[in-house]
Parts: structure tokens; sequence; C-alpha cells
């Protein structure tokens, strides 16, 4: 007799507005990489977007990092993590579910997040300059960037601490707590020693964005382009302020606590909202713009072409 799976649940409505923003964010990422290829193909008939697309791997290695950063999100997530989801899998045991907050931790920390934040900041200081070759460099630059803080959260998340006398709240990176329903369940912890080098890396980060967005706004005319450069420094910089302030807070609450999901929630707000404006002025605006231009100099072009054949 086939039995049907159990009906997935969500075990709180701050895990279902993380789903519903994750689901709205990775929408967004689709749109940018259509454009980006959409971009791309146009290119090979109208040489005048050359210029604009030089930088699309670096543009489309934002969005990979953007949309996998959002992906990683839901791992913190027990729904995500339990066998309702995969009723044809079987389910993770509780070690199993602490493996997989452990890897959160590593590439939310350490890889998904610096690295967009990295390219990000590496689009900036480009988008001044002329001879913008830098398809292969531009990855190679940004990776190069992300390796000491990878490095630093796989060390801190899979170092043996042995007898150290280190608090486990400085430390931990999961927590058993047991759900609603009685049953028992695996939270997602960032623990103290990784937000550290996080926010030792993010101030680092600030200080670099603020010099290269002061940098571009002295140096650039068009009205548009400096507004565009304000919003994204604003954003940008608050988002970091916010994260890193209740990355603190929530280490005064328990994983288990309403509160602590709650200061979790505010933390996936701030990044989520960099990363939309990251994606909107950096990909999805210049790409707009670029494509409408071709297409007005192809019309353009083409006005002439019609005359002269009316003359013949």
């Amino acid at each position: 007799m086939y039995l049907i799976p159990p009906v997935p649940y969500i075990d709180s409505a701050l895990d279902l507005a993380t789903i519903a923003l994750v689901s709205a964010l990775l929408i967004l990422s689709l749109l940018s990489f259509f454009l980006i290829f959409h971009l791309r193909l146009k290119c090979r008939t109208s040489h005048q977007l050359l210029h604009f697309n030089s930088l699309w791997t670096v543009r489309l290695l934002l969005v990979l990092f953007i949309s996998l950063w959002a992906v990683n999100e839901l791992l913190r997530i027990p729904f995500f993590r339990r066998r309702y989801p995969y009723p044809f899998l079987p389910s993770l045991s509780l070690s199993q579910q602490a493996d997989l907050c452990r890897l959160y931790v590593v590439l939310s920390l350490g890889l998904y997040e610096p690295g967009f934040l990295v390219t990000l900041l590496f689009l900036v200081n480009v988008s001044i300059d002329k001879n913008r070759k830098y398809n292969v460099w531009g990855v190679i630059i940004v990776f190069s960037f992300c390796l000491p803080i990878l490095f630093l959260q796989l060390f801190f998340t899979f170092s043996p601490w042995g007898d150290l006398p280190i608090p486990a709240f400085l430390r931990r990176s999961f927590a058993d707590v047991r759900d609603g329903y009685g049953n028992d369940a695996v939270l997602c912890v960032l623990p103290l020693v990784n937000t550290l080098a996080f926010c030792a890396f993010a101030i680092v980060y600030a200080l670099c964005f603020l010099l290269s967005c002061w940098r571009v706004v002295s140096l650039v005319i068009n009205k548009g382009l400096r507004v565009r450069i304000y919003a994204l420094a604003a954003a940008v910089l608050f988002s970091l302020l916010v994260e890193l302030l209740f990355l603190g807070i929530s280490v005064l609450f328990s994983p288990a606590d309403t509160l602590y999901g709650g200061a979790v929630l505010v933390v996936f707000l701030s990044v989520l909202c960099c990363a939309v404006m990251g994606e909107g002025i950096l990909v999805i605006w210049p790409i707009s713009e670029a494509i409408s231009a071709g297409d007005d100099f192809c019309r353009w072009n083409s006005i002439p072409e019609k005359q002269s054949a009316v003359e013949g």
C-alpha cells in the first residue's frame, strides 16, 4: 500500500517570511541572469554594446554569489533540513543537521556574503575605468580577496578546540532544541568567534567601499550616476551597520528564543537589502540602459539607409 508522505510544516512565521523573501530574491536574480546573457547575445550583432558588456563575467559572479547566499539561507531553517520536504530521501540525523549548520556558517560568513560584497566594491572601482578588460582577472581578483576570510571561517568552525577554556556560546554553530511538536531539532547558530572575524572584515570593507565611492563621485560628471552611487553607498553601509549590530544582539538570547529569531531575521533583511540594491544598481539598471541605447542607435542608423534607398 502506498503511503502519502506527511504534509510538511514550517516552524514559525519568521521562517515563512524568510522563505518568501528568498524566493523573491531568486526571481530577481533570474531576471539579472536573463539580462546579462541577453546583452551578451546582442553584442554579437551590435558592436556598439561591446563596451557595456566588458564586465559581464563580474556581473554574473555578483548575481551568482547573491543567488547562492539566498539558497544557503534556507539551510538554517529546520524545515529544509528535515526529511519532510524530501519524502523519498532518507532523513538526516541530528549530527548530519549539525554538519549542515557548520557548512551554513562557513559559506554565509566566509564565502557568499563576502563574495558579493567584494564584487560590489570591484564593480564600483572599475566603473570609471576606460580599459574594462577584467573578464577573467576580475573573477580572480574577487576570489583572491575572499580567501582570507574564508580560511578564517573554516579554521574557527572546524578546528578542534579540545580542552581550551572557551565558553560554548563563542564557538557553537548549532543548538539542540525541541520544536513546537515535541520533536528534537537542530537550530543553526552563528558562533561569536566567526561573527567577530566577519565584523573585522566588514569594518575594513566599509572603509574601502566609502573611499571608492568618494573617488568615483569626485570624478563623475553625470548627475544620475552620482545619485546611484550615493544610493548604493548608503544602502551598503547602512545594511552592514544594522547587520553587525544585530549579530551582536543575537548573542544575548537563546537560539530557541523568539527574540533570537527576530534578530536573525533583521540580519537577513539587512543583507537582502544590500543584495537587492547591488543587483538593481550595478546589474539591472545599467544593462537595461545599454540595451535601450543600443536599440536607439540601430534605429537612428536605419533611417539614413531607408532615405538613401528611397532617393535611389
